[in-house]
């Protein structure tokens, strides 16, 4: 045990939060993209100067990035003790995108920057964020028919971007000169070498009040205890294997859903996750590379357990059996675009049906688990400019013991909003016609799934391609202990008034879009929690006068009659229909 007060070992905990918050939030008020500055699609972090694992990551992040950011940081830390990157000096900062080191897809972006104290090296202070477009194929990078990394984008291994405090000319005409917009890149790469610099500046006032020492032994003792708080947690399964599963719509090539299958044996104290029963490689962009799959374990133990602190003693008690062979440990040149927006959500759905028999009062039913991801791109004739508008949207959050799940919840993986259509009207020559809930997407049970929503927008001037990889359009977001599944996702594009659905339903790319066109989305709906003959009735009438479902739909699927006028239940006939 550490020798320092528990008041000075919670203020320096907390300082080192608060390092990272301010990264956050300087990163999201000074980038140029609305997918970050709106949405706060990026996370910050510190990290362990030697062997690079998590120190501290900002609350106001996505979760997803808590494993990937601390396995990237190692991968540039091994690469620079191999000679593969130049070793550190102050001022510096490298940038990698590179899937296969410790990263997602292409679009996340990942600076580090080595953080010295009075000459020495600290630590490092790390950060994503996703652009908007990196190339490839697709404007906005989500090639929803690649079959090669190549064709999703630029692919950058661990280089100094920015030497002793000066950026490299040359490495960023290189970025330049393979990306769309890349004009506007510059507000951006300069929002996250800010964010950095602010990182830095607040870790010196903290290192320089409570000296190096006594934060370096908070920082071990708080990595302890992170583990200690995990095992308690982990105390309350009993010992024995669960099993769970969920499925990929498809790879956008092969039109045939992907199987994830996890085995979770609780032993020891400690959880040991197996998903080798998983579908083997695809040939679409649905990989994942194993950093996203550990990350998403990790993502779907966090939001079980949410009061323990994130750090790498967080990890300590999960161990994962690398699932060579299946699709979730992607190789190169396995295209990888859909793995952090919609793998890793299937990874945790899959995390949460194991564990819902030994925690039935703590794990939900399946989110939305769907990020959304849209990305129309195009040249806008008035600003005489090329643009790629990104979008992401909420869905329904799962049922579970205590309450109905959350409606327009964010996806699982983080916190990033939608951006509001307001800024997206303004930044793209586009039109919103509808944002709104999505009534009947709720999956049913005695606590029912929140719900998804609609939305519907207009190109108003020039040419664009959409390009859409989402999922949850075959099989809605399953459903817990007798629920029933959340709405399915639905994606549909009226070109001259005349509809069209994507074969892969909710995946495709390059659909040309004219003025007039419009593109309709609605998000799928949480799972339900438990039998929904056992809601309360008066549960369901108010959810019917609030225009949720119909009274056909409350009969049909919670076993609800109501009177004629909508206005009582009638409890003779729903406990006839309930056979009680």
């Amino acid at each position: 045990m550490s020798n320092i007060d528990p008041i000075t070992l919670s203020v320096i905990q907390a300082g080192l939060q608060q390092v990272c918050d301010e990264m956050d939030l300087t990163f999201s008020r000074s980038a140029f993209s609305p997918v970050i500055a709106e949405a706060d699609d990026r996370s910050d972090g510190i990290y362990d100067a030697e062997t690079g694992e998590l120190i501290a990551q900002g609350e106001l992040g996505l979760p997803v990035f808590v494993g990937t950011m601390q396995f990237s940081t190692m991968t540039l830390i091994d690469f620079i003790k191999q000679g593969k990157a130049l070793p550190p000096e102050e001022g510096d900062v490298y940038i990698v995108n590179d899937p296969y080191l410790g990263g997602t897809h292409l679009m996340d972006v990942r600076f580090a920057m080595p953080f010295y104290y009075k000459g020495e090296l600290f630590s490092w202070l790390s950060n994503t964020g996703h652009w908007p477009d990196i190339g490839g194929a697709v404007p906005g990078g989500f090639s929803a028919n690649a079959t090669a990394v190549e064709q999703e984008g630029l692919r950058l291994p661990p280089v100094k971007l920015v030497k002793r405090g000066e950026m490299d000319p040359e490495i960023y005409a290189i970025i330049c000169s393979n990306i769309r917009i890349a004009d506007q890149r510059i507000g951006d790469i300069r929002a996250q070498i800010a964010a950095l610099k602010v990182g830095a500046r607040q870790l010196t006032a903290l290192l320089d009040r409570y000296g190096a020492d006594t934060v370096k032994s908070t920082i071990g003792e708080w990595q302890g205890r992170a583990a200690q708080q995990m095992r308690a947690k982990i105390a309350r399964i009993p010992d024995g294997t669960y099993k769970g599963e969920a499925w990929v719509d498809s790879d956008g090539v092969v039109d045939e859903p992907l199987r994830i299958a996890v085995s979770i044996k609780k032993k020891d104290g400690d959880l040991f996750f197996d998903f080798s029963e998983s579908s083997p490689p695809c040939r679409g962009p649905m990989n994942s590379v194993i950093a996203t799959t550990r990350s998403s374990v990790y993502l779907a133990m966090k939001h079980i357990f949410p009061e323990v602190p994130i750090n790498a003693g967080t990890f300590e008690p999960l161990h994962i059996e690398d699932p060579v062979g299946t699709f979730l440990y992607a190789e190169y040149p396995r295209p990888v675009s859909g793995c952090a927006a919609e793998v890793s959500q299937r990874i945790a759905e899959a995390v949460f049906a194991a564990l819902v028999d030994p925690l039935p009062d703590i794990v939900t039913a399946a989110p939305a688990g769907s990020s959304g991801n849209f990305a129309l791109g195009g040249f806008d004739p008035e600003k005489n400019r090329p643009f790629v508008m990104y979008q992401i949207s909420g869905g329904g959050y799962g049922g579970n013991a205590d309450h109905d799940g959350l409606t327009n919840g964010c996806s699982t993986i983080g916190i990033s909003k939608t951006q509001p259509i307001e800024v997206l009207e303004q930044y793209y020559p586009v039109l919103f016609h509808e944002y709104g809930l999505r009534e009947g997407s709720g999956g049913a049970g005695r606590q029912r799934g929140g719900f998804g929503v609609n939305y519907t927008v207009e190109l108003r001037r020039g040419e664009a391609q959409a390009s859409f990889v989402m999922d949850h359009g075959r099989i809605g977001p399953q459903g817990a202990l007798g629920g029933k599944d959340g709405g399915r996702n639905t994606v549909t594009v009226y070109r001259n008034g005349e509809a069209y659905t994507p074969t892969h339903l909710s995946k495709d790319q390059d659909i040309p879009i004219a003025p007039g066109d419009i593109v309709a989305v609605g998000t799928p709906g949480g799972g339900g929690f438990g039998d929904p003959h056992d809601r309360d009735a008066d549960l369901v009438l108010r959810d019917v006068k609030r225009g949720y479902y119909t009274a056909e739909q409350a009969q049909e699927l919670f076993g609800v009659v109501l009177t004629g006028d909508l206005d009582a239940v009638d409890v003779t006939a729903t406990a006839t229909l309930r056979g009680r």
